[in-house]
């Protein structure tokens, strides 16, 4: 049974959802290894002075806020719905949605300010009282915010709300519920938190540079070709890099070029170097990087 080493960096993770699925596989790929016995909720890592804690994601800034534990990931709405003071380390790219205030279709709701004074059912409180202060302000009303734990968007169907503040993401949930976005509380995504009074910078800091080179390695793909000096400068401009290309001279007075290109570019740049005489174009995979 793993127990926790009170001088071991305690690193919260959603224990369960899609999050923890795409926090593990991020945490894989940056070389952080632990073994999580089943049913158990605490894992020591093998490489690092840190220990592995799963927790709800919608508690996490609060235990790092808290200084319960040094880092985590959750959302930047969990965070800012906690009020936590905790220190943004980086965005994670992953998890991106909106958090909207939504209204029925069939209300033809075309300024969010009508809904100040209303009924509104949530699971952010704190956020949707912020948004709606203003408004309740400038109107002389007093918007009457409710919360529920779950289900929001049925509760405008069920008589209980005029509109509903929550998560979209494609939108699938919120039309079927008969829904429409009438206003936008905030933009939202996975981040990577940390206390900022933790003793643990060192670890906190090696972590973000770890995270960083896999995200890179996720988003890019290298690219290697041969190419004659009198076409150099065309193929260099179309794969710039992300500072610069490596460039390499040959014996028989060419060039061989690598350079890092966005893998969602990478069928179209290998078209254009084609097009202006590079040679021997290949693509290769990325398993990690360090900028």
């Amino acid at each position: 049974m793993a127990t926790h080493n009170p001088d071991h960096c305690l690193f919260a993770v959603p224990k369960k959802g899609r999050l923890y699925t795409k926090v593990t596989d991020m945490l894989k790929g940056a070389g952080v290894e632990y073994h999580r016995e089943p049913r158990l909720d605490i894992a020591i890592c093998k490489d690092l002075d840190m220990t592995m804690v799963f927790l709800p994601a919608a508690d996490i800034s609060k235990y790092v806020g808290g200084g319960i534990v040094d880092i985590g990931v959750t959302g930047i709405d969990i965070v800012e719905e906690a009020g936590m003071e905790v220190e943004r380390v980086m965005d994670l790219g992953y998890g991106k949605c909106k958090l909207c205030v939504q209204a029925p279709v069939a209300s033809k709701i075309t300024d969010v300010k009508t809904l100040a004074g209303k009924r509104i059912v949530t699971s952010f409180p704190s956020l949707t009282k912020k948004f709606f202060d203003p408004l309740d302000k400038e109107l002389g009303v007093t918007t009457n915010i409710r919360f529920v734990s779950g289900s929001v968007e049925a509760s405008c169907g069920l008589g209980l709300a005029d509109a509903v503040v929550d998560l979209v993401e494609t939108g699938t949930t919120m039309k079927a519920a008969g829904l429409e976005i009438v206003g936008t509380v905030l933009e939202t995504e996975s981040v990577l938190i940390t206390n900022p009074n933790s003793k643990h910078k060192d670890i906190v800091e090696l972590l973000k540079h770890r995270i960083d080179g896999y995200i890179t390695s996720k988003k890019y793909m290298m690219i290697s070709y041969n190419t004659s000096p009198e076409v150099l400068e065309a193929c260099t401009k179309i794969t710039p890099g992300k500072r610069s290309p490596t460039v390499t001279s040959l014996t028989d007075g060419g060039h061989a070029v690598s350079s890092l290109i966005k893998k969602s570019d990478v069928v179209k740049i290998m078209d254009e170097l084609h097009k202006v005489g590079a040679r021997d174009i290949l693509v290769f995979e990325l398993a990690n990087s360090r900028m």
